[in-house]
């Protein structure tokens, strides 16, 4: 099967909630073949959403990836397509999805625009520098407006956007399109059922001048790219051909300059071969994306691995999903080299040994075998035994450790309990396998109630796990109200000095630091700790213990026990004994040192603060404020699109439980809102009483160390 992978093309399509994503991938599907039957979402028969919980709700929410096949100039081209979910609940499918992914489809709705979570999912690409396709969708309804779109793509997205086709009519006069390069008018016929179901004809003369004028733009803002090209425009645009405008487009897009724009309605059928296209000619294949770069383990030196078959075998693994029939299933994109079925590989977290068993080709939910994977190509195994999301595994004599990806930490929990004893077991298992799953999804146990908390990213996330618990392990739950998940910071700087001694006969205990401790620097997380210490007060040996015993204790925070995000601990000085003070000593003295001396820095909550956009019409626009300022809301700015009214809002996430019930009350169901986490704020001193009260201040009595 070795083929050469300028014919492949890994994408996915990304974007807000309902600009038809899963429809568009149906009709991909369709279109090359793979599917005979179109499934619609609001059927709940989408190919695409496989689950029971996306078939119910018209939803996506696991990203799925499957293989087409499609043909451009009498070659064939493999499209590894990734759909991912719209809804911020479940960002972190797409975030999963775009680091292995060489291009994306952002696919926007013709009346919403540009949305907050297409902002959001742009962002993600823009961070693991992905080329764009825009795909403006639903051009038949009513308000539909392609320019405006591109307009909003170069203002709020900051996007070069360059359009490739014009619509012809709109809403429900929505034919067809005008291809700009070949100066063409594709019509579509809605009804037909044939690949091939549009008709070329010559451009309509009300729309020649203006097709003339964008072809004019289009052609100059690939110009820069292309010298030759910007020469002949300037002698005689007429005769740039169009494989040179294709060609000088796709080089600005690779380079992420450029976003080629084009539309259509995927739900009538029309623009999709014309998207098909567009994917071919602009997006990368893996061969145009630069060479990975890791690190070697052994010599933590960089090392580039090429995307060719030659080279060792590399590969990430960025998402792990449970199959009734199948077991584990890793679904990993191979960078470079070749993996045989059955063979061995190294995975460089656990540094193991581990066997991939079977390899198959995903198709949504079902999967054929295959004999081999090779460099460019996504596909997923089954056969490990400890395989988590962002693993390396590479070939056992060159191990390679690639760049992992970021999660978001939850923000809200929920306390759970088996309704009867006997599930009490299944719970544990099934808990262990989602948060496998989903790395945003997290377990734990309250030391002071014995509660298993589940924390996610919202509550439809949390929803889904518990109906998935229900209805994939047979597990009946008990669910507490939904809990924000605090988090505890310290302001101020702080010295201590911590002197621990143990004397019980025999050998004692004994360790003795000088500590300054206080807010991280800006932009660190997690714990930044600075070794001051000279002259050998403290032995070497001795010092990473002192750093875990810190990092260990900021998992509990003095006020409400919630963790402490971020701090700074620069060890000054200290003493040790020459036969009493060993490791432990000092790890249990860092801990003592962090529950004495944090009370005296200033220690506050910390809240998790939501964006919030509200669409509503202008009739309900005072209720709503007014409703937004009884829940500590911040108005950040107020536009108007068309006849709605949009309030853009910073909220904290403890006022927004049930809030999409009561805007809908408040404006007889006519508005809309999406939330997405924006950041972490200080929690007002009265509120932080009652949160702290509320945990029955659960801090960890320092007898426990």
């Amino acid at each position: 099967m070795a083929r050469d992978l300028k014919y492949t093309r890994n994408i996915g399509i990304m974007a807000h909630i309902d600009a038809g994503k899963t429809t568009t991938s149906e009709r991909i599907l369709y279109y090359t073949g793979k599917t005979h039957k179109i499934g619609e979402v609001h059927e709940g028969a989408a190919t695409m959403d496989w689950m029971v919980q996306e078939q119910e709700r018209g939803i996506t929410i696991t990203s799925a990836a499957t293989t087409a096949f499609w043909h451009y100039l009498n070659e064939t081209y493999q499209i590894n397509l990734i759909d991912t979910p719209g809804h911020v609940d479940f960002t972190v499918e797409v975030e999963r999805s775009l680091r292995v992914l060489d291009g994306t489809v952002a696919t926007f709705c013709a009346v919403g625009r540009v949305q907050p979570q297409s902002e959001t999912v742009w962002r993600q690409a823009d961070k693991y520098k992905v080329p764009k396709i825009a795909y403006v969708n639903k051009m038949d309804r009513i308000g539909a407006d392609f320019l405006a779109v591109v307009s909003e793509i170069k203002e709020k997205l900051g996007a070069n956007a360059v359009p490739i086709c014009l619509p012809i009519g709109a809403e429900d006069k929505f034919q067809g399109i005008i291809d700009l390069i070949a100066m063409k008018g594709y019509f579509y016929d809605q009804e037909s059922k044939d690949l091939v179901n549009y008709e070329v004809r010559e451009i309509p003369e009300h729309l020649r001048a203006e097709a003339e004028e964008w072809r004019g733009k289009l052609i100059e803002s690939v110009a820069e790219y292309d010298d030759a090209l910007m020469e002949k425009f300037f002698d005689d645009p007429a005769k740039i051909t169009d494989e040179e405008i294709i060609a000088a487009l796709r080089k600005a897009t690779i380079d992420m300059a450029a976003v080629p724009v084009c539309c259509g309605s995927s739900f009538k059928n029309k623009g999709v071969q014309f998207l098909l296209d567009a994917i071919i000619r602009y997006l990368p294949s893996p061969l145009d994306k630069n060479a990975v770069e890791g690190v070697n383990p052994k010599t933590n030196e960089p090392e580039v691995r090429h995307s060719t078959v030659k080279e060792p075998f590399c590969a990430l693994v960025f998402k792990i999903a449970t199959d009734p029939f199948v077991g584990r299933l890793a679904f990993m994109r191979a960078y470079s080299g070749k993996l045989d079925a059955g063979s061995y590989v190294l995975n460089t977290r656990s540094d193991k040994k581990e066997r991939v068993a079977r390899l198959y080709q995903m198709h949504s939910n079902k999967q054929n075998p295959i004999d081999f994977v090779e460099a460019g190509d996504i596909c997923a195994a089954v056969g490990f035994k400890d395989l988590r999301t962002g693993d390396t595994i590479c070939d056992e004599n060159h191990p390679i450790v690639l760049e992992s990806m970021t999660f978001p930490d939850p923000v809200i929990g929920l306390a759970v309990e088996p309704k009867t004893q006997k599930d009490l077991d299944k719970l544990g298992i099934a808990l262990g396998k989602l948060a496998e799953e989903d790395p945003t999804f997290t377990v734990k146990s309250d030391h002071e109630t014995g509660q298993t908390i589940i924390s996610g990213m919202g509550e439809l996330h949390l929803d889904i796990i518990v109906d998935r618990l229900k209805r994939e392990f047979g597990v009946e739950i008990n669910q507490g109200a939904p809990q924000v998940n605090y988090k505890e910071a310290i302001l101020s700087t702080v010295q201590h000095r911590e002197v621990f001694k143990k004397q019980t006969g025999g050998r004692g205990k004994f360790a003795d630091i000088i500590v300054e401790i206080g807010p991280a620097d800006e932009g660190v997380t997690g714990l930044q700790f600075v070794d001051e210490v000279k002259g050998g007060n403290i032995p070497k040996e001795f010092i990473p213990a002192v750093e875990k015993g810190f990092k260990s204790a900021m998992a509990n925070g003095v006020l409400a026990g919630y963790e402490v995000t971020s701090m700074k601990v620069v060890l000054k000085d200290g003493s040790f004994h020459p036969v009493d003070s060993d490791a432990l000593s000092f790890e249990i003295c860092a801990r003592q040192a962090f529950r004495k001396a944090l009370p005296k820095a200033s220690p506050v909550i910390m809240e998790p603060i939501m964006s919030l956009e509200v669409v509503t019409p202008e009739e309900y626009m005072g209720d709503v404020i007014g409703d937004l300022n009884k829940r500590r809301g911040q108005i950040t700015s107020m536009d108007s699109k068309g006849n709605a009214r949009i309030v853009n809002a910073k909220v904290p996430l403890s006022e927004q439980f049930g809030y999409v019930t009561i805007l809908r009350t408040l404006t007889s169901g006519r508005a809309t809102s999406t939330m997405t986490f924006s950041h972490y704020a200080e929690l007002p001193a009265t509120l932080a009483k009652e949160v702290i009260e509320k945990s029955g201040n659960r801090r960890v009595a320092d007898d426990e160390e």
